[in-house]
């Protein structure tokens, strides 16, 4: 479908707003998320804000992404974003963390309907790859401003107006969006059939493994390999094996499996769940070490964390500038990875006493290291799929990359717990004695909580005990908890690496029409020379 200029950037602006919306709630959530954990008393469920947002988003974004090439996107886009305004609301009220981790379940349907169906929407409007990273800056730019502003925003509105603000911030870029969205989103219908068919086997099959995978790997820390956890393990299993087996027969199957049997796919999805590990390993836990560990306010946790996410935005412009120019894509993969494995080890050698410019280049590093490989694993991926196949294709590649954030999530949260807790336990042996306040101790809410911690050091004072000697030890030991997880997601940098030497060498399709084209005309001009060189003969 060609649309005018006006009519194109129209509907981008709507995507944009869209964009927007999407990456302030991120980066606003995981600013506020200590806060928030401490004021509603439940740090045991500080993952699940996350991971319960990025598994429902993992079951919804393929399916949405077969029903949008079914369909058309546009009606899958309208109602997303009503759903996660709706969804945002019930957040923004929440009481309890039961209640919020409830919400941001139904924040992550209304997600994952709006990442299968609404980035898939730009290769609908500009088929050719040049023009779409050329639009494809708005989105960029939209992705930028939001976070430049949403973790010093979400910081100042935690601290002055109090975590439920950082919510309700996407009522108006949420109608803004959906305005521009109703008005001028062109219904854009790649297959046209009758009679579709879900797979919701499929999909109830692989939610309970996810649901299974992500129990397993946040209990057994605590409970250990006991005869719960091993059935727990088994089920997990089991549900992994009939969606695979499922998947191979369904005829309108939620995953074609059929295409990872091409070797490119198969290692941008592995690629993509790495990156999906690390990346919200820095999200969710950097805002943590600066509160928990270093005793940062909310406030300038917000500014600390801005350069990591704008840094995104900015590695994003500059590969969609590279990219194009360079006869090797793939090679800007590398320069990603590599970003994170380096200022990945640097962020390790932070502490308490490091200058913050330090701090400010680690993160600024991981953040252009991201923004290199995220948009290009999807642009990779879209060029090598049929057209037919464009939204489920960027669907699972959105997918995967949440599985790695859920896992990274669970896996180093389960990590930071349990480095935390057994350090602070050591603290008996260092001569300040023990008594039934080390237990309150192990609960990190009271590093990020002023109210408890007051609590906390005016009953040791009441004891005779220095409390606030208590507080710096603690922070200490999450430090080094934080530390501890962080060293796997530097693991799985390195790891991605090493993934990318198997990666089939990759050219965009206007690249090898022009080479095709260079080849037959030298041929040509070969056989030409060659016939003359003959003929005097």
């Amino acid at each position: 479908m060609l649309l005018s200029f006006r009519e194109s950037l129209l509907a981008m602006v709507g995507l944009g707003f869209v964009t927007m919306m999407v990456a302030i709630d991120q980066t606003v959530v995981s600013t506020a998320l200590p806060t928030v954990v401490a004021e509603l008393r439940g740090f045991q469920l500080y993952a699940w804000v996350t991971t319960a947002y990025l598994l429902t988003s993992i079951v919804t974004i393929p399916i949405f992404g077969r029903l949008g090439d079914f369909y058309g996107r546009k009606p899958f886009v309208v109602a997303s974003i009503v759903l996660f305004l709706v969804a945002s609301v019930l957040c923004g009220l929440a009481e309890s963390m039961v209640h919020l981790v409830l919400g941001r379940a139904l924040q992550g349907v209304a997600g994952g309907m709006m990442l299968g169906t609404a980035f898939a929407v730009v290769p609908d409007l500009f088929p050719d790859p040049r023009v779409r990273l050329r639009w494809q800056v708005i989105l960029s730019s939209c992705f930028g401003i939001a976070n430049a502003v949403g973790p010093t925003l979400g910081g100042f509105l935690t601290y002055y107006l109090g975590w439920r603000t950082v919510f309700f911030m996407n009522l108006p870029l949420g109608l803004a969006g959906l305005y521009f969205v109703w008005r001028h989103l062109p219904h854009v219908r790649q297959m046209q059939v009758s009679g579709v068919r879900l797979d919701w086997q499929g999909a109830i099959l692989i939610a309970c493994a996810l649901a299974g995978l992500q129990f397993l790997v946040q209990l057994l820390p605590t409970h250990g390999a006991g005869l719960n956890m091993v059935g727990l393990g088994l089920f997990t299993v089991a549900c992994f094996a009939a969606f695979i087996w499922w998947e191979g027969r369904c005829a309108a199957a939620l995953i074609p499996l059929d295409m990872f049997k091409d070797r490119s796919i198969a290692i941008m999805c592995l690629l993509s769940a790495l990156l999906g590990f690390v990346m919200f390993g820095l999200l969710i836990y950097a805002p943590l070490l600066l509160q928990g560990g270093f005793g940062l306010t909310a406030r300038e946790v917000g500014v600390m964390i801005t350069p990591l996410v704008v840094c995104i935005t900015v590695g994003s412009i500059l590969s969609a500038r590279v990219v194009p120019r360079i006869p090797r894509p793939e090679l800007i993969l590398y320069a990603g990875f590599v970003l994170l494995a380096v200022c990945g080890t640097g962020f390790l050698l932070v502490d308490a006493d490091t200058h913050r410019g330090w701090l400010v280049v680690t993160l600024a590093g991981c953040g252009v290291g991201l923004g290199f490989v995220m948009p290009n694993l999807t642009i990779f991926c879209q060029e090598i799929v049929g057209r037919s196949r464009l939204g489920i294709a960027t669907a699972i590649l959105q997918s995967t990359r949440m599985i790695g954030g859920m896992l990274g999530t669970a896996v180093i949260g389960s990590v930071v717990s349990h480095f935390y807790v057994e350090r602070v336990r050591q603290l008996d042996v260092s001569g300040f004695g023990k008594g039934n306040w080390l237990g309150r101790l192990e609960d990190p809410q009271v590093l990020v909580n002023p109210q408890v911690q007051s609590e906390f050091v005016g009953m040791l004072q009441r004891q005779a005990l220095h409390g606030e000697t208590f507080i710096l030890h603690a922070r200490e030991a999450l430090v080094w908890g934080v530390h501890a997880g962080f060293v796997l997601a530097v693991l799985m940098a390195v790891l991605s690496l090493a993934l990318l030497l198997r990666l089939p060498r990759f050219q965009f399709e206007h690249n090898r029409s022009a080479a095709a084209a260079k080849s037959a005309t030298d041929s040509h001009h070969g056989e030409e020379n060659h016939n003359g060189e003959e003929n005097p003969r």
